[in-house]
């Protein structure tokens, strides 16, 4: 197995189980909803969703574009939960280094999904 098609599989991995777990445990994702977003609960089924067809549309070529497009479009749309999520890390009850940490990530998960969807 080459790096390329190995970093395709755990990167569809990453997707798929992240969607998974909208599904889950949704509660998750509520608390860190921006509380001016309608509808929180139909929006984390709503990116679960995308994140399993994105996820799985990353193993075959003729999907892997569109995929990476969508994931690239969903990443960019839930960057306000992260930073909303940063914010009030405390209230959460989450460690600040993780809940700031999660926002040099999402440029670091573009790119990987830009290379996915190219190669």
């Amino acid at each position: 197995m080459t790096l390329r098609l190995l970093s395709r599989y755990v990167l569809a991995l990453l997707f798929v189980l992240a969607g998974l777990w909208h599904f889950v445990h949704p509660a998750t994702y509520l608390a860190i909803m921006p509380p001016v977003l309608p509808q929180p609960l139909l929006l984390v089924y709503l990116s679960g969703v995308a994140e399993l067809l994105g996820g799985l549309g990353l193993l075959w070529g003729r999907t892997r574009r569109l995929a990476g497009w969508g994931l690239l479009a969903l990443l960019l749309a839930v960057f306000p939960a992260n930073i909303y999520m940063a914010l009030v890390h405390e209230q959460l009850h989450l460690p600040g280094w993780l809940a700031w940490g999660r926002l040099p990530l999402q440029p670091v998960l573009m790119w990987w999904v830009w290379r996915v969807m190219r190669g």
